[in-house]
């Protein structure tokens, strides 16, 4: 292809990372998602086209590579799931869903029909609970998959949680999966007594839910109880004697969980489809928030032998209802700058009722989406809550305009700081420059402060918008001048808390390199690719900020956008001026010598998992694997290195014979890993 279009698809390529992140955060860590979850879809899967097109291009810090975010800023301690929790893939239509199907009977290489569990898609907060002999002793939730948040604390408030398994012989260790959910009876009743104190009701229950989990002060032991946890799969701990995720429900059931009734064995595509088809008609009646209905292999075995992609199984998927939809007339369209500047155009609308919430906001995202829409003030307009949960304008009911409805454009300068907004080429963001805009800079203070970058305990929302607004902090480098008795003057603060609050700003103060690059907030630059560059360059900052882009995007996983970003980010002399601050303010790290990616034992060597091995699961050993320099793929080829098979393998063992590729035990792998006895 020419070299314009691959100019091109690298730039789309870095836009769908960023603006991907960006909801991420807005989902998971915010719960306040802009946009709905088809929409979310649809940017999955273009970058994930286009990295099958362009692999070359793909990042290891992809979200086509990862699940949800990490665990949220500053809060609970970290907790690292030893099986990782994934996502689902979503099916839109039938004809995906049928789509689904056809590639798992081709995976299983079967043309006979497969049997699928139907369970219900919750509208929740999905978490692991940890049981040890039989007692409960953790809960978190997911995070990004690998690593989230210990709230243990709140999850004990769960009623329907049981302290110990309801059983005589417990497993040493159970891991258990489910979705902690609002039940909508009490979803209206907390709103009636929040309306009553004179408290924001909260919009959903799926938002409700989640942010219970993450109260730390104040706890509303009230909205905790309130909450229900609905079991769905058994990570660890499976009885040896239990082969299907039918059985695995009932398991769930013998050891006291509350399992969704609706859920249904199912003998083929047909009778999923049937399953599909009633709990929809049953939506409306079902007592919790419900968005689909999920279908998974019942064989356990075949979930196995299909495997799983980086972020979901193969073996799963959620079958998405459609949205509801509801009319309503736009009454002003405001702008919102974000963290990086970018300028939300936001329309106000007349409050309806939709999907079970009332709705006065929906996000137009752009320029481009404003015109491609057409939308202006004064319009009816078609509102959505795709998956019930994200507000969207659908359309706009042209016969129904007011005469003299003017077309909307983005303002010249910005809201906030009045400074003259830019939009640069190839881009639909429209941006505030100033990095001293007030509304960028509690963004950035938060950012700054967040759990990947500096970690300073404390320093939460309420608290950045405080020393914003009163102008104690006009730049990221006045966090470290901050004292204990200017903040003890602050609301709701007081000596011991100041204190607390100084002691974690000294805490951060030694940091890593990654952590301080990414703490910058230099654009598309996030945890992974700051790795990148901090393994690059050793801890050597000079070095960095000296280093050309030829320099930077010769690193592996840095492409030449990323490069010309951080290259632009230290050449402009206010960011030179606050990373000078920042060290003589004493941040720092320890220098380590650079070192590059893909060495060790294993490099340039391709490994295939297949069966159970005896010492570690199929996560250990790929993380194993991976550290020592090798890379691990999901199908066996001409070009594989080695298969390691454990026990019951599946046809990846045939396969290798098949084509001559050398098979491991797991004594074979140890002994290339230098751990063999």
């Amino acid at each position: 292809m020419a070299k314009s279009d691959r100019a091109k698809a690298e730039r789309r390529i870095e836009w769908l990372i960023s603006e991907i992140a960006r909801h991420d955060a807005l989902y998971y860590l915010r719960d306040q998602p802009e946009i709905t979850d088809a929409e979310y879809d649809r940017l999955r899967r273009e970058l994930a086209e286009l990295e099958a097109i362009w692999p070359d291009l793909a990042r290891p810090d992809s979200p086509t590579q990862r699940v949800g975010v990490p665990a949220t800023e500053a809060s609970f301690a970290p907790f690292e799931h030893r099986v990782p929790m994934l996502s689902l893939e979503n099916a839109m239509d039938e004809a995906e869903f049928r789509a689904f199907d056809e590639r798992v009977r081709r995976l299983l290489g079967s043309d006979a029909p497969v049997d699928y569990v139907g369970e219900l898609k919750l509208d929740g907060a999905a978490v692991e609970l940890v049981y040890e002999n039989g007692k409960f002793a953790v809960g978190a939730t997911r995070g990004d998959g690998r690593i989230g948040e210990d709230v243990t604390a709140n999850l004990r408030f769960v009623l329907s949680i049981p302290p110990a398994l309801a059983t005589a012989e417990p497993p040493r260790r159970a891991s258990v999966r489910g979705e902690v959910v609002l039940p909508l009876r009490a979803f209206r009743r907390l709103n009636r007594l929040r309306e009553a104190r004179g408290d924001e009701p909260f919009v959903n229950p799926r938002n409700a839910a989640a942010g219970s989990l993450r109260q730390r002060e104040d706890v509303d032991v009230v909205r905790l109880r309130s909450l229900e946890f609905r079991a769905y799969a058994i990570a660890e701990g499976l009885p040896a004697d239990t082969t299907t995720q039918f059985a695995a429900l009932g398991v769930l059931r013998e050891w006291g969980f509350r399992v969704s009734e609706e859920c249904a064995l199912c003998a083929d595509l047909d009778a999923a489809l049937a399953f599909y088809q009633r709990v929809l008609g049953e939506r409306e009646r079902l007592p919790i928030e419900v968005d689909g209905a999920v279908f998974k292999l019942n064989r356990i075995a075949w979930q196995q032998e299909i495997g799983n992609l980086p972020r979901s199984p193969r073996w799963a998927i959620a079958f998405k209802f459609p949205p509801q939809q509801e009319t309503t007339v736009i009454e002003a369209i405001d702008v919102q700058v974000g963290r990086t500047g970018a300028l939300t155009p936001v329309a106000k609308l007349r409050p309806v009722f939709v999907g079970g919430v009332t709705v006065s906001n929906a996000s137009l995202h752009n320029q481009d989406e404003v015109e491609r829409k057409d939308v202006r003030v004064g319009d009816t307009v078609v509102v959505q809550r795709a998956g019930d949960v994200i507000p969207q304008i659908v359309a706009v009911v042209a016969n129904k305009r007011p005469r003299g409805a003017r077309r909307w454009k983005m303002p010249s300068h910005c809201p906030v700081c009045r400074s003259e907004v830019v939009r640069l080429e190839g881009e639909a963001v429209t941006r505030c420059p100033n990095l001293d805009c007030p509304a960028q800079l509690a963004n950035n203070v938060r950012h700054f402060a967040s759990r990947g970058a500096l970690d300073i305990e404390g320093l939460g929302e309420k608290l950045v918008q405080q020393l914003v607004a009163q102008r104690l902090v006009t730049r990221v480098s006045d966090v470290f001048r901050l004292d204990a008795a200017t903040l003890a003057d602050l609301e709701r603060m007081g000596e011991k808390s100041a204190a607390n609050r100084v002691a974690a700003l000294e805490r951060a103060r030694q940091t890593t390199f990654a952590r301080f690059l990414y703490a910058l907030g230099i654009r598309h630059v996030g945890e992974g690719v700051a790795q990148l560059i901090a393994d690059a360059f050793g801890g050597d900052l000079d070095a960095l900020m000296g280093a050309d882009q030829a320099q930077i995007d010769a690193i592996e996983g840095v492409g030449p956008t990323i490069a010309e970003s951080v290259v632009r980010f230290f050449a402009d002399e206010r960011n030179r001026k606050e990373v000078a601050d920042l060290l003589a303010l004493g941040v720092s790290w320890p220098r380590a010598a650079p070192r590059r990616r893909g060495e060790g034992p294993l490099a340039g060597k391709t490994f295939v998992l297949t069966g159970t091995l005896p010492s570690f699961t199929r996560e250990e050993a790929k993380r194993r694997i991976e550290d020592a320099g090798g890379k691990v793929v999901a199908s066996v080829s001409k070009k594989t290195s080695y298969v390691v098979a454990g026990a019951e393998p599946g046809s990846k063992l045939a396969k290798a014979t098949e084509l001559g590729v050398a098979v491991l035990d797991e004594g074979g792998l140890l002994e290339l890993l230098g751990d063999a006895p």
